[in-house]
């Protein structure tokens, strides 16, 4: 197999052992992902893996990547007033907890763990946060706060009800729900003219709100 420092090879079986590992960690768990279980089902050798890969950490970090990269393209800026910035915020917020259920309800740990460690993420959350916060904020429609205090407390917010809902394996549709509500209640702060009680009540009662 390759030293540490050689070139290793990048093809069609790459994707493959990416694949078969996605899988293993998004339906067994992190920890059921290992060189002989990925090389079982692909139906090769050690040496096919090691020519590739070096160890299963590698081959879960890409895994942890794409998930991140799919977290982000649901980012999708469509907004015109006051109530569609709202309404995007809520369902940028419902989109990355769906794919945060997708993929962590059973690589939570290895992907907390991660989302922690890895500070281009929330860099990467927190200029996006600050952009939208900023031109909701030129258009009239957000009260002039602190952009770091609020990008701090959107991701907190996000990703702690994210560890939460997930760690205590909360329905899907009651982890959506209540995300609604709660990010709703916590847009109120932010935004200049206060959102009607209604807002509330709808997205508490509403079982298929962000689907």
């Amino acid at each position: 197999m390759p030293d540490a420092k050689s070139p290793r090879i990048r093809d069609e079986i790459s994707d493959k052992i990416i694949a078969i590992a996605e899988h293993i960690a998004t339906t067994e768990g992190a920890h059921q992902v290992n060189v002989r279980r990925i090389t079982q089902e692909l139906g090769a050798s050690n040496r096919v893996f090691y020519n590739r890969f070096a160890n299963c950490d590698e081959v879960l970090r890409i895994v942890y990547e794409n998930a991140v990269m799919q977290m982000r393209e649901s980012v999708k800026p469509n907004y015109h007033d006051r109530e569609s910035f709202v309404e995007f915020c809520l369902t940028t917020g419902v989109n990355v907890l769906l794919r945060t259920y997708d993929v962590k309800m059973q690589f939570s740990r290895y992907m907390f763990e991660h989302d922690a460690l890895t500070e281009n993420n929330r860099q990467w959350w927190a200029e996006g946060i600050k952009t939208h916060y900023a031109y909701a904020r030129e258009q009239g429609w957000a009260a002039d706060v602190d952009p770091d205090a609020l990008t701090y407390a959107i991701w907190c917010f996000c990703r702690g009800y994210s560890v939460d809902a997930v760690t205590r394996r909360l329905p899907r549709e009651d982890a959506i729900r209540y995300f609604r509500f709660g990010f709703n209640c916590f847009l109120r702060g932010v935004m200049k003219e206060p959102l009607s009680d209604a807002d509330d009540r709808n997205n508490l009662t509403n079982n298929n709100s962000g689907e």
